[in-house]
Parts: C-alpha cells; structure tokens; sequence
C-alpha cells in the first residue's frame, strides 16, 4: 500500500500505529489529546514570557518611584 500512496513503510506504520491510538485500541496520547497538548504548552510559554516582562516592568517602576521619593 506505502508504495501506492508514495511515503515510507515506516510513515505508513506510525499512521497506523496512531490511527489505533486514536481508537482506543492502543496506549498512548490521541492525536486531540496531543493537540491539545501542544496549544497548552505554547499557552504557558507566553504566559511566563508575560510574566516575565511584568516582573521586570514592576522592578523598572518600583526603581523609578523610589528614586523620586528621595
């Protein structure tokens, strides 16, 4: 069938070996579940990012009204 379709046996037995995941029929995280995934961590990269620079615009501020009060 892979020489058909034109990828690799090995291509063809992850799709496989996904498709039964998906199924339920093997262990393992479903192609949703991995999308998922994927968007949550990319979620939690910008958010500490995000935090990141409010912690360093914090400290900025908290410098510059310190200095004013002296």
């Amino acid at each position: 069938m892979a020489e058909k379709l034109g990828p690799t046996a090995e291509t063809v037995r992850k799709w496989v070996r996904q498709a039964e995941v998906d199924s339920g029929g093997r262990p393992g995280l479903s192609s949703d579940d991995r999308e998922r995934l994927r968007v949550l961590e990319r979620e939690n990269r910008e958010l500490r990012r995000a935090n990141e620079i409010l912690k360093t615009a914090s400290a900025f501020l908290a410098a510059e009204l310190d200095g004013r009060r002296k």
